[in-house]
């Protein structure tokens, strides 16, 4: 049997450790450790620039790229004459060379239309126009512009050393010409974009300023800041302000979802549908397994992946006594036999809209007198909700709707000891104990969507056609909690539903996701009879 390791590979060790960049390696070069490449060869790259067929990738206009320029219009509208800066943001690192799967930000998202992993690095720009161009004579504000890193295509060295971006490695992806097509925006190389942000930008009259989404990329708003320091702005408070007025804007201005988007979350929701069909098709065969909350997790993520981009956020799965800890994403429990569980759950599409749903089975397929009891409660409690949710009406109407129900169903029990209002006044909440957490909230791109509004704008604002948002009571019975009978403790229910405010009121978007008590009963013994 000939020798594994010859003579000849101990020499070829010999000549690649002696070519060693040794002690002076950068630290973060030092992952290529790991392997011996060969791009040191010439003989390698000579071979590496021919040969190939070329790979094109698809390319066609974006479904959403009919509706973003009514949304920089807004934007640009709001800040006129001056230069609004979104970047994509870029890969944040697991471990070493090992990166999280790309999602752009949420505002650079919104604003060009942009889902799935489309592109990291890159950055929109809204460039002020001058007033006299005839453009703005149009009532145009500001003409966008994308910069993005150009393909890494069988034309470049990039290609196959550059792990990130070569398309040896990544596949074929979309670059200057192909974003352009996609998203309807005139797009550039990102190596244009320093001079584009500092294009007569000063604080004399006439002169540009700057405006960046600061949590985007830091690397970004870092240039931003040198420039702005460079032509008059070195108030790093000041500036800081500036940005956070653009940031409460962006928020603000999802509230309201646009045609596509409204369609984007129906799909979600379906989706997440397929989802939980999943799981309680699984859900006879974990009973009673080591980790099983995990294995109907891996359900539901499996379809995530099927039929969407991936989870819109970290799936809750809680069986028993996990069910009241609110946000129990370790899914590492066993389903047990007469156990309620709690599954809080939503598919993200293509295009980075979430569904967001909840619903609490009992594990043996019937609930029992006293689970049915508590489940109405909420039951109860949401559809109060959803009545109060008329358009006109001030968002936290629904909190207050849930809440009184919730009050009154706890003092009935004899768990709330004090009187229901002055449980409900803003100086009592003593029923909050058994549901500290909030009870609806906007839902689009970011399963909690428009989370930087004001408090005024978002609680205090009337309901108006077009929001998306959730409507979420429930009751959480933590098992060490010694102020209610023992029957109770480590009981948590939760029932979840998406809402569209239509102009003849509210909608349940979610209204084939069974919740009825004899509805959920029905649903779990059909998935349990398909799977057999």
């Amino acid at each position: 049997m000939a020798e594994v390791i010859t003579d000849k590979d101990k020499q070829y060790e010999a000549q690649e450790l002696a070519a060693a960049p040794g002690a002076e390696q950068p630290m973060e070069d030092r992952t290529n450790n790991r392997t011996v490449r060969p791009n040191s060869s010439k003989a390698f790259q000579k071979l590496m620039e021919t040969g190939w067929e070329d790979q094109e990738p698809q390319i066609e206009a974006l479904e959403s790229s009919a509706f973003t320029p009514a949304r920089l219009a807004a934007l640009g509208k709001r800040f006129p004459s001056e230069r609004i800066v979104i970047a994509a943001g870029n890969y944040k690192n697991r471990n070493n060379d090992d990166d999280y799967a790309f999602r752009p930000n949420t505002e650079f998202a919104y604003y060009t239309g942009l889902g799935q992993d489309y592109e990291a690095g890159a950055v929109l720009v809204l460039n002020p126009l001058d007033p006299q161009s005839e453009e703005a004579k149009a009532g145009n504000t500001h003409a966008p512009e994308l910069f993005v890193a150009p393909r890494a295509d069988n034309g470049t060295i990039e290609y196959y050393n550059n792990p990130q971006y070569g398309e040896y490695w990544v596949g074929p992806r979309a670059g200057v010409k192909e974003l352009a097509a996609m998203t309807g925006i005139p797009t550039y190389d990102i190596a244009q974009l320093p001079d584009a942000l500092s294009k007569d930008v000063g604080n004399e009259a006439g002169a540009v300023r700057l405006r960046v989404i600061r949590q985007a990329d830091p690397q970004i708003t870092d240039q931003v800041e040198d420039v702005r320091e460079a032509n008059g702005f070195p108030d790093p408070n000041a500036n800081k302000q500036a940005d956070d007025e653009l940031q409460e804007f962006t928020s603000t201005a999802r509230m309201i979802k646009d045609p596509y988007e409204i369609g984007e979350i129906r799909k979600a929701v379906d989706a997440t549908k397929d989802g939980f069909d999943r799981i309680l098709s699984r859900l006879p065969q974990a009973v009673g397994k080591p980790r099983s909350e995990r294995m109907l997790e891996g359900e539901f993520n499996a379809v995530s992946r099927e039929e969407g981009n991936t989870v819109g956020y970290s799936p809750i799965v809680a069986s028993g006594d996990h069910a009241p800890i609110l946000h129990w994403m370790r899914n590492t429990g066993v389903v047990g036999h007469g156990e309620l569980l709690l599954i809080d759950a939503g598919v993200e599409v293509e295009s980075l809209y979430t569904a967001d749903i909840s619903r609490t089975f009992p594990v043996d397929g019937k609930f029992t007198p006293l689970q049915k009891k508590l489940y109405q409660a909420v039951l109860d409690s949401q559809q109060a909700g959803f009545d109060a949710a008329k358009p006109g009406a001030t968002y936290s109407d629904i909190h207050h709707a849930c809440m009184r129900v919730i009050a009154q169903r706890l003092h009935d029990w004899g768990i709330l000891k004090v009187d229901v209002e002055e449980s409900l006044s803003p100086e009592g909440q003593q029923h909050r104990r058994w549901i500290a957490c909030g009870v609806a909230h906007h839902l689009g791109l970011d399963v909690h969507d428009c989370a930087q509004a004001r408090y005024e704008s978002y609680q205090g604002a009337k309901i108006a056609t077009g929001m998306v948002f959730t409507i979420e009571p429930g009751l959480y019975f933590a098992k060490n909690d010694m102020l209610i009978p023992e029957e109770l403790r480590g009981i948590g229910i939760r029932i979840e539903d998406d809402v569209l405010m239509t102009e003849d009121g509210p909608e349940w978007i979610s209204k084939d996701i069974p919740k009825e008590i004899d509805e959920v009963e029905a649903w779990m013994a059909q998935r349990a009879a398909a799977k057999k």
